[in-house]
């Protein structure tokens, strides 16, 4: 199992756009997650709808993804497709297959397959392409004094607490606690240093250590929120 690849984030022309309950949710269509699984398992998974439910306007499914020893479960679901001007059903076999796929796709992510889409959902609605000009002002960094040393003497530049800037609150850089309660939740939640870097890459457009105060407060928040990956 190559958990890199499985864990590696979808290119833009991989995502798409669908408009969800609290507006534009991005996500990724199902052959795009078979593709990733086949080549991060070399083909040697397999995936199976253990349980379907048809109701009056939507349609269920458990379904089970096994790989390596390993066994995911996810509920899935579609709407059930009606023609426009008779009401009348257009395809039970369709709406399943749909449900299936969804599925397939929530139980990929507890392999971390696309788990990056659904980590900056709740980072107060933060778009990728506002990324930039949503990041605060950081004039503490301009005076920053050229001999200050790392704090509590870890090193500073590989992803740990201690990277030399101000400590302050505000605007200024995230205090050593916090850079600290980063990663004891990161690893609570099963996540290793690689995927909190590109969390925090594709939010805020920079690494955990770089972050400013309110931005590792929401980092926190946002890793706190995720449920932890089990089996």
């Amino acid at each position: 199992m190559n958990r890199e690849l499985l864990e590696t984030p979808f290119t833009p022309a991989q995502i798409k756009q669908r408009k969800g309950r609290n507006g534009m949710l991005d996500y990724v269509e199902g052959h795009s997650v078979i593709q990733r699984l086949n080549e991060a398992l070399e083909g040697a998974w397999s995936f199976e709808i253990v349980h379907h439910e048809i109701r009056e306007e939507e349609v269920l499914v458990i379904g089970r993804l096994s790989a390596d020893g390993i066994v995911k479960m996810a509920f899935g679901g579609s709407q059930i497709t009606r023609e426009r001007e008779s009401g009348q059903l257009v395809s039970i076999t369709d709406d399943l297959k749909s449900a299936g796929t969804d599925s397939l796709k929530k139980c990929a992510t507890f392999l971390g397959v696309g788990l990056h889409l659904y980590a900056e959902k709740p980072l107060a609605g933060r778009a990728p392409a506002a990324r930039g000009p949503a990041a605060p002002p950081r004039p503490a960094e301009a005076p920053r004094p050229p001999a200050r040393t790392p704090v509590n003497g870890t090193r500073p530049g590989n992803g740990q607490p201690g990277n030399g800037r101000s400590n302050g609150h505000g605007n200024g850089a995230a205090t050593p606690r916090q850079l600290d309660a980063i990663w004891k939740v990161a690893r609570a939640k099963g996540l290793d240093p690689g995927a909190v870097d590109s969390m925090s890459l594709r939010v805020f457009n920079r690494k955990p250590d770089a972050l400013t105060h309110e931005e590792a407060a929401g980092l926190i928040k946002e890793l706190s929120n995720l449920k932890r990956r089990v089996a």
